[in-house]
């Protein structure tokens, strides 16, 4: 399951993978996306301002990974509020009744195409980001994506920046104040013209989007999944993300001393994946829309709910059997459990500024994508309702304007109720699996970003394709019992864990594609951190790469 995570141009010359400094980071994938928002926070621009003009750049920097008709959850600090609030950067299927019918009967196209496309999300939730917590305007966060528009590598660039300039056309003649102005430049794009040369297109493509469910989609502010882990809080969106998988698993491992198993050995590797193992099963059976599907996840992340799952944790045995729980009844096992026989692209962004605010996005496209042909608009558009799936009574089954349950996970953790850590990582099913990695390389390990990035890093494939719509969910399994290392772990651990009967394998390409950033509120300087081999950028406005950083463990 390789990902491609890597910037494939627009290469600003000088950038590294890493950064330390003050008065604001970023770090992102593709060096020009990054490049764009630290020329953001050089003017005077929030985290807000530079993550939105990132996740502009980003759509043609990690083309490949994210296009501007996609999707984007979107996690912040309010620095001035002291709170955390997610934004549902996420569309929705089609509102016809008789589209969603035409699913049931004829099944999701795995493959794509426009039927597969949700309500395009990533415009909407840049303009709410902006009014909610930015400074400045749509035109001035979008001139560095424009010049990047202006190189026409691609075909489309034309017909997108004129849509862009459409957009800011409308913020620009529009009276008012600066978020009314926002308004009416987003309500061109969901409720005016733009969606009516969406629409026509959507009609000849066979496609059952309509300017209604345009006109319909709101970014959502949402309050975030909490919990504690070891003094730390950690802040997750809710399950129409795979989010709370961390806060399953990190709850589970709350039980063990990870410092003493030591990193990397194969005790902790082996009680990490048989965690995650656990918490992905109650993901595939019960995650979904909170808004249509009734997840029970205050059970889920409960005390005594925790304290029945962990114990099924065999530390001389990989378990090769999915379990999900019932967190409803509260019993350890939902039946006996059943062994089960047994992708898209995503990018990165992180961004803090000098007055403490804080912002992790995972900005995605999900490939193969349509992109209007002769296209009046230039917007891209993705495929994600093959996230969705047609299991009636499934809290994942396809309904009228329900969001899918996405594998992209944005996560910000705070200390002592104040922010330190923001991260992001490409992977698909495997992004909470490197989150977890990363983290805890953090946590319990006391490394700074650019070890936490770079080090060795393992997955498991014992969970559903997240990408596959197959309404008989028991083929959608990965692989059973499947653990893969870095091939740089010692072969000492790789043996015995092999004893434990894991399916292993070694791979030497990196496993995902994680950024890390880091605030060390005792000297407020920032530290930034991309995984170098997966093409992750770092800039930082006042540079002091030379002072060491410390880890407030």
């Amino acid at each position: 399951m390789k990902q491609t995570c890597r910037e494939r141009h627009l290469d600003v010359p000088g950038m590294s993978w890493k950064a330390s400094g003050e008065g604001g980071v970023v770090v992102a994938g593709g060096s020009a996306a990054v490049a764009a928002g630290t020329e953001i926070l050089a003017k005077g621009g929030n985290a807000a301002d530079a993550a939105v003009a990132t996740i502009l750049a980003l759509s043609i920097t990690d083309y490949e990974n994210f296009c501007i008709g996609a999707e984007v959850p979107f996690i912040i600090y309010d620095a001035t509020k002291r709170e955390v609030k997610v934004l549902s950067g996420l569309g929705g299927a089609p509102g016809n009744p008789d589209a969603i019918k035409w699913y049931y009967d004829h099944g999701i196209p795995e493959n794509g195409g426009m039927k597969a496309a949700p309500v395009p999300a990533a415009i909407s939730l840049c303009f709410a980001a902006l009014k909610l917590y930015g400074t400045m305007t749509f035109e001035e966060v979008a001139g560095p994506t424009l010049a990047l528009l202006d190189t026409d590598r691609q075909d489309w660039y034309k017909k997108l920046k004129a849509t862009l300039n459409k957009l800011i056309k409308t913020e620009r003649s529009t009276t008012g104040i600066r978020e009314e102005r926002l308004q009416a430049a987003r309500d061109r794009f969901y409720k005016g013209d733009i969606a009516c040369e969406l629409e026509e297109w959507y009609i000849k493509e066979g496609g059952f989007l309509r300017k209604a469910d345009l006109a319909a989609h709101v970014t959502r502010v949402e309050d975030p999944i909490i919990i504690d882990y070891r003094g730390y809080t950690v802040y997750k969106c809710d399950t129409w993300t795979q989010g709370p998988v961390l806060c399953q698993t990190l709850r589970i491992l709350e039980k063990f001393d990870l410092k003493k198993m030591g990193h990397l050995s194969a005790d902790y590797i082996h009680v990490c994946t048989e965690a995650l193992k656990l918490a992905f099963a109650d993901r595939d059976k019960y995650y979904g829309d909170p808004l249509f599907a009734d997840v029970p996840i205050q059970e889920l992340l409960s005390d005594e709910y925790t304290n029945l799952r962990w114990p099924l944790i065999d530390m001389t045995k990989a378990s090769s059997v999915i379990r999900p729980g019932d967190p409803i009844n509260m019993k350890a096992l939902l039946g006996t459990g059943k062994y089960r026989p047994g992708v898209g692209g995503t990018t990165t962004c992180c961004v803090a500024d000098r007055w403490g605010n804080l912002v992790a996005a995972t900005p995605s496209g999900n490939t193969p994508y349509m992109t209007p042909p002769g296209g009046e608009t230039g917007i891209t558009h993705g495929n994600r309702l093959r996230s969705l799936n047609t299991t009636k009574g499934h809290a994942n089954c396809i309904k009228a304007g329900k969001r899918p349950r996405i594998t992209l996970t944005p996560t910000i953790v705070l200390k002592d109720t104040r922010p330190i850590l923001a991260i992001s990582v490409a992977g698909g099913d495997l992004q909470d699996q490197t989150t977890l990695n990363v983290l805890l390389n953090f946590v319990e390990f006391n490394m700074m970003p650019d070890d936490a990035v770079t080090s060795s890093r393992f997955r498991t494939g014992h969970h559903e394709n997240s990408f596959n719509p197959n309404p008989n969910r028991d083929t959608t399994i990965v692989q059973p019992s499947y653990l893969e290392l870095n091939t740089n772990i010692d072969q000492e651990v790789k043996n015995k864990l092999i004893n434990r009967e894991h399916n292993l394998n070694a791979t030497s390409e990196p496993i995902a594609c994680p950024v890390m950033l880091y605030i060390d509120q005792g000297t407020k300087i920032l530290y930034a951190a991309g995984d170098p081999e997966t093409g992750r950028h770092a800039a930082v406005l006042d540079d002091i790469s030379s002072k060491p950083g410390s880890n407030p463990n």
